[in-house]
């Protein structure tokens, strides 16, 4: 069933993983992944630097729904699908990016400049292929220092393998209240997907009633990492109603025949 007609209908009828407190692992973590860090705050003293050499609180930046996406710019590994993908979603969503939410690049290896954070900011913005606010999608360097504690804090764990990092890639949601709300992972994303995101990130204060009709009709699948339609509920609550509607057709027609005679 499309979006469209869950939302329709019911307008007619009306992940986890194993969580550490910020800046530890637990043992069983591994030396490489995303170990979510749901409703978790992002620490207050972390500096990041743009794509123009200016420093900024990170916290000072999200003011909004804020995906975070940790890279590095010359990775030849999985950071240009991610990167690529999240041009792609961009592109597919109906969402708009600058007003809805926001995207901040930051890339986790310290002797990056902001050169390169500028040549990659121009060559991505180059992919979305819409009328987009250039400043919902914006690129950032760090030290090593800024670095550890946004990587500790998000859950994010790699390793120095010769010049470049094993690592794997997530869009990491994080609420106007700078509390970590939802975890994208892979390379590759679908309009739903970060639709929801966005949508659940925004209910930290107040959802608009959209979100609670998309929320019934879809639940986050922890394994498959995505949203997916809750066939049980919509089909119980599809059965009901015609239940309910049969059960009023057949008490109202024998009163309508009675007073006729």
């Amino acid at each position: 069933m499309k979006i469209t007609g869950c939302i329709a209908f019911l307008i007619l009828f009306t992940g986890i993983f194993a969580q550490a407190p910020v800046g530890q692992y637990t043992p069983e973590e591994g030396e490489i992944g995303i170990f979510e860090r749901l409703d978790t705050y992002l620490p207050e003293d972390i500096t990041i630097i743009d794509h123009l050499g200016a420093p900024h609180n990170i916290l000072d930046l999200i003011d909004k729904p804020t995906v975070i996406a940790l890279v590095y710019y010359r990775c030849p590994g999985i950071c240009s699908p991610f990167m690529n993908a999240m041009a792609d979603v961009i592109n597919s969503s109906n969402l708009e990016i600058g007003k809805d939410y926001q995207i901040l690049n930051i890339s986790f290896d310290a002797r990056e400049g902001v050169d390169l954070a500028k040549s990659n900011r121009n060559n991505y913005h180059n992919l979305i292929k819409k009328d987009f606010d250039e400043e919902g999608w914006k690129f950032f360097v760090a030290d090593s220092a800024d670095i550890a504690k946004l990587t500790t804090a998000v859950g994010f764990k790699y390793k120095r393998t010769g010049l470049d990092f094993a690592h794997t890639s997530a869009m990491i949601f994080v609420s106007k209240s700078e509390k970590i709300t939802r975890y994208l992972h892979g390379t590759y994303f679908l309009p739903i997907d970060l639709k929801m995101a966005v949508i659940e990130t925004a209910e930290e204060r107040s959802g608009p009633s959209m979100s609670r009709l998309l929320s019934y009709c879809y639940a986050y699948d922890t394994e498959g990492q995505r949203y997916v339609m809750n066939i049980t509920k919509v089909a119980g609550t599809i059965i009901l109603f015609f239940t309910a509607l049969i059960f009023l057709f057949l008490i109202i027609k024998p009163r309508k025949k009675t007073q006729s005679n």
